[in-house]
């Protein structure tokens, strides 16, 4: 039997580079004329985004630059919000009319909002894309011409200006690519939706057991996947307190995070390790302390990139402080700080997800109100909130 995803290949409803554009379904205009049928001669941005989403909030004055730029050479920006998260339809809208005059109350682009999923069936879906932002640009011929991240736009659209983009062997290799990554994850997860099907019950009336066979299944399938390797190691160590079965799963965790030098599992290696929340009695600490060594020494050797290193430093300063070494704690967290207003391009979301964990930890450490720009923080116990429970990623 044909699964959906076949079936889609075969009916040749994926939408790619020079598919036709579909069409705009909304349920109200929030700013801006009502846009209908995509007028021939002008170029579309149409841009899938929500409040909730950083990286989203984070690019819409580009946009309105891009709006600005390149509104004389026939382009139009369209914003449609359809991931709002609100109890009804109605709350979720005028959150968003709300949201949109505090913020953005300057906006010069077109701003579309939709709950029944109707733009999500017609744009996201047929396209493999799982993520926001995502931005589809549709060329003077209402065809699709690229689809990706906003920040792509400033290298494509000039190209898709003049006219060179869809035709270039660039354009059909990135549209190549993402498609075979997009058709990747979305088998992927037709895989975990059983497994989550039988893990999420479990999880909510402690059923370890069913819990820990639905994950070791999970694994089975996709022995690389985070959510289940993290929920694994979790569940052993922290629910069961399998010590024996556990520290195995731990020790692999910890050496494929520093192998893959991947800051998200690094994170939550060291958070399995260190958090506050969790009771380490029956673990034995010289381990927990030397792989916690062995990370923390690894996510502050990484270069500061984009900042997400920092997302570690509050377990990395956990580690140092558990483990004695109080100064070193309290210098990665200055440290910390000082780069969240340094030179290096880290994204407002970011710093407004670290900075209260970060003074919250210093204060904690030096026994003192600490203070940063306008902000103060008292010293408290650590009590973070935590979830164990591994979601689905979409």
């Amino acid at each position: 039997m044909q699964k959906p995803l076949e079936i889609a290949l075969h009916r040749n409803v994926v939408l790619q580079i020079d598919s036709p554009a579909p069409s705009i379904k909304v349920e109200n205009w929030l700013r801006g004329e009502p846009l209908t049928t995509f007028e021939p001669g002008k170029v579309y941005i149409i841009e899938f985004w929500a409040t909730w989403c950083g990286p989203c909030v984070d690019g819409m004055s580009h946009l309105m630059q891009l709006q600005e730029k390149y509104r004389d050479s026939g382009v139009e920006i369209v914003g449609v919000a359809a991931s709002e998260a609100a109890p009804t339809a109605d709350e979720a809208r005028s959150k968003l009319d709300a949201w949109l005059t505090e913020k953005f109350s300057n906006l010069n682009y077109r701003m579309a909002f939709d709950s029944t999923g109707e733009m999500k069936k017609l744009w996201m879906e047929p396209s493999f894309s799982f993520t926001i932002p995502t931005s589809f640009v549709v060329d003077r011929d209402a065809h699709i011409a690229f689809i990706g991240g906003p920040t792509k736009l400033d290298e494509v659209l000039p190209k898709v200006l003049n006219g060179s983009w869809r035709a270039s062997d660039q354009a059909k290799a990135a549209d190549r690519e993402r498609i075979e990554k997009g058709e990747t994850h979305a088998r992927e997860k037709a895989l975990k939706k059983p497994i989550y099907d039988k893990l999420g019950p479990a999880m909510q009336t402690e059923d370890w057991k069913t819990a820990l066979s639905a994950i070791e299944e999970g694994i089975t399938l996709l022995p690389d996947n985070f959510d289940f390797r993290v929920t694994h190691a979790h569940l052993l160590l922290h629910k069961m307190r399998d010590m024996e079965a556990g520290l195995p799963v731990m020790r692999q965790f910890v050496r494929d995070a520093i192998d893959r030098e991947s800051k998200h599992w690094i994170y939550y290696g060291l958070f399995l390790l260190f958090a506050p929340c969790f009771d380490y009695a029956g673990l034995p600490s010289a381990e927990r302390f030397a792989m916690g060594e062995e990370l923390s020494k690894h996510i502050v050797a990484l270069p500061q990139g984009d900042g997400s290193k920092f997302m570690s430093y509050p377990m990395v300063a956990q580690y140092y402080h558990k483990s004695g070494n109080k100064d070193r704690a309290i210098e990665l967290v200055e440290q910390a700080l000082k780069a969240l207003d340094g030179p290096e391009p880290i994204s407002n979301d970011l710093k407004q997800h670290l900075l209260p964990q970060l003074l919250q930890a210093l204060a904690n450490y030096k026994g003192e109100k600490v203070c940063h720009g306008t902000i103060c923080v008292a010293p408290q116990k650590d009590s973070p909130n935590v979830n164990g429970v591994a979601e689905e990623q979409t």
